[in-house]
């Protein structure tokens, strides 16, 4: 894929100034991209290097529940997997964060104390539809119950109606209430109908401070797939190039099997390189992956699958 020529100088937030620059960035061959996915995802890989890439996918896994009957003891069951994925092998790796709504992040974080993050969605999550005020304190309430990280909604609608603006002051402001929390920019990239648009939005999202872009809330089809990925990892490839900043990706919704899983790390791989083969750059939001992974995992160590309850159901 084309890699974007230097920058000169980046945009304030002047609409017209970042109108200039979304609209000057390079157009997404998306035959080229499909192409590319599709050639990377035929790598075969050999037995050492994927139990050392299923321990990292394990790493990567943001565990989530973001369900209307959420439970305290649901949360909490699903921070004791989180912590300890395995109870009976004390060498399978915690995962990287839990997340939840905001309104349970308490909750969360008496469950695993400092040993995983504890993500918390915000800012009118999924639909992003709520003033700013309202956002805001959406995020201030998720922190103040013990969220050290934050997954952001844009407002999709102010994205497609040209209002880039808008949509940076709000990702600035909620930067700012996020303090120390690392802030994740959702962009749910199957609302934003183009390449083009999923290129625009994860600069603008960078511009504006995130910490981490992620492709989907994980209500919307299609979620995370391979050539939107693709694309934010060439935005953060250039983003660094231009800044010297390093940004993460965080693919979510639809990544179910230790074979996709394993895809993902190839992509990333070939496109940013291992450098963002760890879990502060790179991330897997998910609420059945685990269970694969852990599967696989045991196969390879024993040669053969464990019994249907060796999992939990999620």
């Amino acid at each position: 894929m084309t890699r974007l020529a230097s920058i000169d100088s980046l945009p304030d937030a002047n609409p017209g100034s970042l109108r200039r620059f979304l609209h000057g960035l390079p157009g997404v061959d998306e035959v080229g991209a499909r192409g590319r996915v599709d050639a990377l995802g035929t790598r075969s890989i050999k037995n050492e290097a994927k139990a050392w890439a299923i321990d990292l996918s394990i790493r990567m896994v943001d565990l989530t529940t973001l369900e209307g009957m959420d439970t305290p003891g649901k949360v909490r069951a699903m921070c004791a997997k989180a912590v300890r994925p395995d109870p009976t092998d004390p060498s399978v790796p915690s995962v990287a964060a839990v997340c939840v709504y905001g309104d349970l992040a308490a909750t969360a974080r008496a469950a695993v104390g400092d040993r995983v993050h504890v993500a918390a969605v915000a800012t009118a999550f999924p639909s992003g539809r709520a003033s700013l005020e309202v956002k805001l304190a959406d995020v201030r309430d998720a922190i103040d119950g013990g969220a050290d990280e934050i997954d952001m909604v844009i407002d999709r609608g102010a994205f497609l109606a040209g209002e880039y603006a808008r949509v940076f002051e709000e990702i600035v402001a909620v930067k700012e209430a996020c303090g120390t929390a690392h802030l994740k920019v959702i962009l749910e990239t199957g609302e934003l109908r183009t390449l083009d648009n999923v290129r625009r939005a994860s600069w603008l999202a960078m511009l504006a401070g995130a910490d981490f872009i992620k492709t989907s809330t994980g209500k919307v089809t299609p979620a995370a797939t391979p050539p939107v990925t693709l694309v934010m990892l060439e935005a953060v490839r250039d983003f660094r190039d231009a800044t010297g900043r390093l940004i993460g990706v965080k693919a979510a919704g639809g990544i179910r099997t230790s074979k996709d899983a394993i895809k993902y790390l190839v992509l990333v791989n070939e496109t940013v390189g291992d450098q963002w083969l760890v879990p502060d750059l790179f991330r897997f939001g998910a609420s059945t992956l685990l269970n694969d992974l852990l599967l696989q995992r045991q196969r390879m160590a024993t040669g053969h699958y464990s019994g249907p309850d060796y999992v939990t159901i999620d």
